[in-house]
């Protein structure tokens, strides 16, 4: 039997817990595709027409399962389907503006050491506040704004 004095912070205490359950329940889950080439499908099978060739790296949003699938959102909000052993939880981001600087360090008056274009895919390094440490796939690294990507 509960004792009646305890009631009231048995009550706090589950409801404190489930306010720390929801956020990660609506958290935003994503992959990364892990081989040079990955078809994006219609739907959840390899007889689905084939909608989007991705490359490595490209991140992607979960937004479901079936079987061995998982649907997905890009950047652009295209949905699709991809086998989910084609892709991996290595971090990667897309260059959502049209051009952006790679800079030395996590400021916006650091040097400029490169740029990246739309739809570039970055390999995540490193996250400090609003910036990402980023590498490109022809080598340059250097720290983007966040809001200037879109990935994890």
């Amino acid at each position: 039997m509960i004792d009646r004095h305890r009631l009231p912070a048995l009550v706090v205490l589950s409801l404190v817990l489930l306010l720390l359950a929801i956020p990660m329940a609506y958290a935003r889950e994503m992959v990364s595709v892990a081989r040079g080439e990955v078809n994006m499908r219609s739907g959840p099978g390899p007889r689905h027409e084939v909608a989007w060739v991705l490359s490595r790296g490209y991140p992607l949003s979960v937004l479901g399962r079936k079987g061995s699938w998982i649907k997905v959102r890009d950047f652009e909000n295209d949905r699709g389907w991809v086998l989910r052993s084609l892709t991996s939880r290595t971090p990667h981001h897309i260059v959502s503006a049209n051009v952006v600087n790679l800079r030395g360090t996590p400021s916006s008056r650091s040097r400029i050491v490169g740029k990246a274009r739309y739809g570039d895919v970055l390999r995540t390094l490193e996250r400090r506040g609003e910036w990402v440490k980023v590498r490109h796939k022809r080598g340059t690294t250097g720290w983007v704004a966040r809001r200037l990507l879109w990935g994890w």
